[in-house]
């Protein structure tokens, strides 16, 4: 599911995506639908105008499993746009390269990736360190710290290993803590970013150099 720009929808609409993504189902009049298997929500938020806009809850923000920031194309790709100006539907032109059964396997693949307690246990002290910070009103929950050890799992099986090391948890530390901690109102005031302090508990907390006894 694609949804533009979600941060205009109203709450109610917002929450509604609460089951269905962390359950994997829809339930209308007490009948509970399946969503199938692959599923997952890709959303974007309009980030310059504020007016007619909801903020996401801190619920709902948890159940996104990252956060990326695109930014504007390079030169080379805003000049291949602009010389399809004329190409109104985009849609037309996307094709599939992966079926849902091979996403499907793919993601056991990932699944099976092997995570060190040592690993673990430093996920465990990041987010300990994070609910503690000075400047930070809402750290990691435990969802989070589920997030962060899924999306190191594939980020390993990715790039061909079955195991995890703790640079791959420093690599994926902002798109997967971003949206997550929320500072408190005096560290926004005095210009304090979510990325610095994310650096600072990554500074903070030492990584392991051994595996687990």
């Amino acid at each position: 599911m694609l949804a533009d720009e979600i941060n205009r929808a109203s709450p109610k609409t917002q929450s509604a995506l609460l089951e269905v993504m962390e359950e994997g189902q829809v339930t209308v009049d007490g009948v509970s639908h399946n969503a199938g298997r692959p599923f997952m929500v890709i959303a974007t938020q309009n980030p310059i105008e504020q007016a007619g806009t909801y903020r996401l809850p801190e619920a709902q923000l948890d159940r996104f499993l990252m956060k990326a920031s695109l930014g504007y194309p390079d030169h080379e790709a805003t000049v291949a746009l602009l010389s399809e100006s004329a190409v109104r539907d985009r849609t037309v032109a996307v094709q599939a390269i992966v079926t849902a059964e091979q996403i499907s396997e793919m993601a056991k693949l990932a699944a099976s990736v092997h995570v060190d307690a040592a690993v673990l246990g430093y996920v465990s002290r990041l987010a300990e360190e994070s609910r503690r910070h000075q400047h930070v009103k809402l750290g990691l929950s435990v969802r989070g710290c589920l997030a962060m050890v899924r999306t190191a799992k594939t980020w390993a099986a990715s790039v061909g290993r079955n195991f995890v090391t703790p640079d791959d948890i420093k690599e994926l530390a902002v798109p997967v803590l971003s949206h997550r901690i929320l500072l408190d109102a005096e560290a926004q005031f005095s210009g304090t970013t979510v990325f610095e302090v994310i650096d600072a508990i990554l500074a903070t907390v030492v990584p392991p150099t051994e595996r687990a006894a």
